[in-house]
């Protein structure tokens, strides 16, 4: 374990292994041998990030271990129905029976699961006793739409801007807006179009903004929340959810036929940018569109970390999960060259694993780059536990040239060789270890790319 944040040796860390682990016999197939359940179990207890992946490998008898034991009772309430099988989809009597008499927990599972495979009859299970359902399990039967979300949902969601509570509301008008085509994506096109104009009268044209002056009753019934949170202004929190819940494909029209670039380039008059910006960025994550991501992130090489706009890095993470895989990886790789690694923690969390091998030789040359330098080391350990868990294990033949305790320079950080040179160790032994362990699972290692 890493005791207090200080040392950690070189040895690798079988914890922070687990999950992947887990993942990969999974994803084979495999099954757990009974005499490790115990302690399977009790990595899960600890751990609730590992018992999606650890109550799958223990399989059916994690359950019975489970009522012998009141520690692993979490295996009980993870499992549906306390490990009872879903109907079948032709038993439509037996799903009927579990809809109006299950517990609270097996009608959730059973809702996602028929959602997963048949979303319009999951969406008429629920209308068939949505009138009589407690506000809070409402609000939770309502985000199982998300899955298989469109345009059919839409009458039964409509309905939901009248229910009695808020929340519902809210949900409601939050999943609408994520269907461009819907009613009530083209009533908040035009009031946020109301608020937002390019002004030509100006020597360079700019963005000019109007925030409403009132939150009315048919604003409020398509979800804006009339009360600002606290230091919040009135007038620019509602013009906020306005843009937020406006389809992004609007405003090339309404901004001069200009392309999302064009737009994210023009000034914005009277300190409103940071205001605009931002909301187009949670609609551009909410719509799940590219082009207004990659308008909204920029350039990663551009002079300040914040994008073109006033775009703070947790934003950025956002956006990127718009994108797909590859040129998420290929944008980190190019912020990492650009910025180097003290800003890109949130970034890479985005990424997915193993990284591609642009963005793997992006962290690699930047901790070298650190390293030479006589950076204080520490401040990279976070960057460190994630190379360690998420680099393609092809990468670790890059690294033998790192092992060597580096000079110290005068400028150094006392003792920071070492720490340098322990931390490159436990990172190449780490990679060594996953890809003996993936080899023993049975995944096929293709070679890396040359140079990689």
């Amino acid at each position: 374990g890493t005791g207090g944040g200080g040392r950690r040796g070189t040895t690798p860390d079988l914890m922070e292994l687990l999950p992947q682990w887990l993942a990969t016999a999974n994803a084979r197939g495999f099954a757990a041998p009974p005499q490790v359940l115990p302690a399977l179990l009790d990595a899960a207890r600890g751990r609730t990030d590992l018992r999606p992946a650890a109550l799958t490998f223990a399989g059916p008898r994690a359950v019975w271990l489970a009522r012998l034991n009141p520690d692993w009772r979490f295996a009980l309430r993870a499992t549906p129905g306390g490990g009872t099988a879903l109907p079948s989809p032709e038993d439509t009597a037996r799903i009927q029976r579990l809809w109006e008499e299950g517990l609270f927990a097996e009608r959730v599972a059973l809702l996602a699961a028929i959602r997963a495979r048949e979303p319009a009859a999951a969406r008429e299970l629920l209308a068939t006793s949505w009138a009589t359902e407690r506000a809070e399990d409402r609000l939770m039967f309502l985000d199982s739409l998300r899955t298989g979300l469109g345009p059919d949902d839409e009458p039964f969601l409509e309905q939901a801007l009248a229910d009695r509570s808020r929340n519902v509301r809210a949900t409601a008008a939050e999943l609408l807006s994520a269907l461009p085509d819907s009613a009530l994506a083209a009533r908040m096109a035009v009031r946020a179009g109301a608020c937002v104009a390019v002004d030509r009268t100006r020597d360079t044209p700019a963005v000019v903004v109007e925030a409403p002056h009132e939150c009315d009753t048919g604003m409020e019934r398509d979800g804006v929340v009339p009360k600002p949170p606290a230091g919040r202004g009135e007038r620019s929190w509602w013009f906020g959810q306005l843009v937020e819940a406006t389809p992004l494909g609007v405003w090339p029209g309404r901004l001069g036929g200009r392309t999302p670039q064009e737009i994210v380039a023009l000034p914005v008059a009277d300190d409103w940018q940071s205001e605009l910006h931002a909301a187009w960025c949670r609609a551009a994550v909410r719509q799940r569109d590219a082009a207004w991501a990659r308008a909204l992130l920029g350039l990663p090489a551009a002079p300040e970390a914040g994008g073109p706009g006033a775009v703070s890095l947790a934003e950025r993470a956002k956006l990127l999960g718009t994108l797909g895989s590859a040129e998420r990886a290929e944008w980190v790789a190019g912020f990492i060259a650009t910025h180097g690694l003290s800003e890109a923690f949130q970034l890479l969390g985005v990424c997915a694993v193993p990284w591609a091998a642009p963005l793997g030789r992006a962290v690699v040359d930047a901790l070298n780059i650190a390293r030479d330098a006589g950076s204080y080391p520490w401040s990279f350990s976070g960057v460190m536990g994630l190379a360690e868990r998420c680099l393609d294990p092809s990468a670790a033949g890059r690294l033998d040239g790192l092992l060597a305790v580096p000079d110290e320079g005068e400028d150094a950080s006392p003792g920071a060789g070492g720490y340098w040179a322990e931390a490159f160790q436990r990172l190449v032994t780490t990679l060594r270890l996953r890809a003996a362990m993936q080899e023993e699972l049975g995944v096929v290692q293709l070679p890396g790319p040359s140079g990689v």
